[in-house]
């Protein structure tokens, strides 16, 4: 199983005092040397934290994938599109949110989405759609000609309950497998941690985790390599 570290909350910190540190490329490079196999930005359309500048320092920076998280706000969209990362990940986005809170509905917006994905496309970028363990969204990204799901983690990671966390667990399983059956790649994320990402992993169809909060607040106290090594050991138990 591949990792995918999310360095958005890095930018977070430096935002904070409005400097040049940490600096997120330096980070991508050290997640890098750590083992990761890819590194994983959101491009937000209010540039709450990862900006344009740091899109194209990472990628000049490191060997590994950069998986790019965006929505389909054409501010970003142009952004992207001039970076051409091997992957983009298309998410949900409301201004409000501290954080994304659930998957896309395919079926909304859904012209604007295939225009996107079509441009997408045309620079060799492959796409993953953000979705809830649902069997309507993956069906609908199957029949849009992407290459992935990313199943959302986040009702499976907020459960308080034994009996709630592996009702999420069954859902996300029996989701992993549809979108496999169908032919798409299966990734996941959100609100995976060092303690919730065990059964997670255990899904045979999941090929790849794509982690950050968790990762970035353990740095805090172990240091950004040793935090990507120690979730890599786990990941591989």
């Amino acid at each position: 199983m591949k990792l995918g570290v999310n360095i958005d909350h890095v930018a977070t910190l430096r935002q904070a005092r409005g400097g040049a540190v940490p600096d997120p490329a330096e980070a991508a490079g050290i997640c890098e040397k750590a083992g990761a196999d890819s590194i994983v930005m959101h491009l937000r359309e209010d540039r709450r934290h990862i900006q344009d500048a740091d899109l194209f320092k990472v990628r000049s920076r490191i060997g590994i994938k950069v998986n790019m998280e965006m929505s389909i706000a054409p501010s970003v969209v142009k952004t992207v599109l001039r970076l051409a990362p091997e992957q983009a990940t298309l998410v949900p986005e409301r201004r409000a949110e501290r954080t994304t809170e659930g998957g896309l509905d395919l079926f909304k917006k859904s012209g604007a989405l295939e225009r996107c994905l079509a441009d997408l496309k045309r620079k060799k970028t492959a796409v993953s759609l953000f979705v809830d363990p649902d069997p309507r969204q993956i069906g609908r990204a199957a029949e849009l000609g992407v290459e992935a799901v990313e199943l959302h983690t986040g009702d499976y990671a907020n459960q308080k309950s034994a009996a709630l966390r592996r009702r999420e667990l069954g859902r996300l399983s029996t989701a992993a497998r549809l979108a496999r059956a169908k032919g798409l790649n299966v990734y996941a994320g959100h609100g995976l941690d060092y303690e919730n990402v065990f059964a997670v992993k255990n899904i045979a169809e999941i090929e790849e985790l794509n982690i950050g909060f968790s990762i970035v607040t353990r740095a805090v106290r172990v240091g950004l390599e040793e935090a990507v090594r120690e979730m890599i050991r786990l990941m591989k138990r």
